[in-house]
């Protein structure tokens, strides 16, 4: 808990906020913050809520009045954005960057300076900045807001006002900061290709869709783990383009959650704040099993 309190010497007066002691002392004899609380945390109504549940399993109108009053829940609305931005924006990007690489990997030398550098330019702009600038440009007084209003006939059309508009802007956004690490990473790759392996396939009388299939995606299958395995941790704490396309309203993540929490002046949401982070590690873990245990059982063969 928080107050602001006014300081005056002889050269003027200021204002400092600092924790409210007394406060504090009364709040820590009601309920002490060391308390051990067990499972309480994660039981509740802001994680995983088993009350609730267990009241609209008891009391509902049908399978989709199910869905529909368990994801308004706030840690399975936030989980529900967090693993559909995941299994999108993931493989969305990691397609979008190998086929830019493959691209740039044709271009005369004196092309492909420039092209590499546009192309992971939104690499090198801050996240909450390229979320703040499209964000603007999707104000309905923006080039790209005004655009939609226009097409779609509907003044009211915002970011602020269509769920379904937060979040397609919100997966596009991820797309297109997430494609240039996996540019990167297959631009590199593509320039250990065989070439003698391509010039025998071609030889051969393989089109350049099946070399592509048959000799470069085999070639750069390890690597398409790594960045998957990267991608997937970085896309499961997506935080930045929620703060700045001011998009709580309409998708939050498990992140959010716990920057929320913590932002609160109540000093009790910090034992929230811990059981969301918990979570969320689990959630990653779980979310990286099955490709750690492929490259783990490929790792043994080649060893044997």
């Amino acid at each position: 808990m928080l107050i602001t309190v006014q300081n005056c010497d002889p050269f003027g007066c200021t204002t400092q906020t600092k924790v409210d002691t007394e406060a504090m002392a009364k709040l820590n004899e009601a309920q002490p913050l060391g308390q051990f609380v067990g499972l309480a945390n994660y039981l509740n109504r802001n994680h995983l809520a088993v009350e609730e549940i267990g009241a609209i399993l008891a009391d509902n109108k049908g399978f989709s009045d199910v869905v529909s009053r368990i994801f308004n829940l706030p840690f399975y609305r936030a989980l529900s954005f967090t693993l559909v931005y995941c299994f999108l924006v993931t493989p969305l990007a990691m397609a979008l960057g190998f086929a830019i690489a493959l691209a740039v990997n044709t271009l005369p030398r004196l092309l492909k300076g420039p092209a590499i550098f546009i192309s992971i330019l939104p690499m090198i702009i801050t996240p909450l900045v390229g979320s703040l600038l499209l964000a603007w440009m999707f104000n309905p007084a923006g080039i790209l807001g005004a655009t939609l209003q226009s097409l779609t006939g509907d003044p009211g059309l915002s970011l602020l006002a269509s769920p379904a508009l937060a979040w397609t802007v919100l997966i596009f956004y991820g797309v297109w900061t997430n494609g240039p690490f996996s540019f990167v990473v297959f631009y590199a790759g593509l320039q250990t290709v065989p070439h003698d392996t391509v010039e025998s396939a071609r030889i051969d009388g393989a089109s350049r869709w099946e070399v592509i299939r048959h000799v470069i995606i085999p070639h750069l299958a390890p690597l398409a783990t790594f960045v998957a395995l990267v991608q997937l941790m970085d896309n499961f704490r997506v935080f930045e383009p929620i703060v700045g396309f001011s998009a709580e309203a309409n998708a939050t993540s498990l992140s959010w959650l716990v920057f929320n929490d913590l932002v609160g002046q109540d000093a009790q949401l910090f034992g929230s704040a811990a059981s969301t982070s918990v979570i969320t590690i689990v959630g990653v873990l779980i979310l990286l099993a099955p490709v750690l245990r492929r490259t783990w059982r490929e790792f043994n063969q080649k060893a044997v």
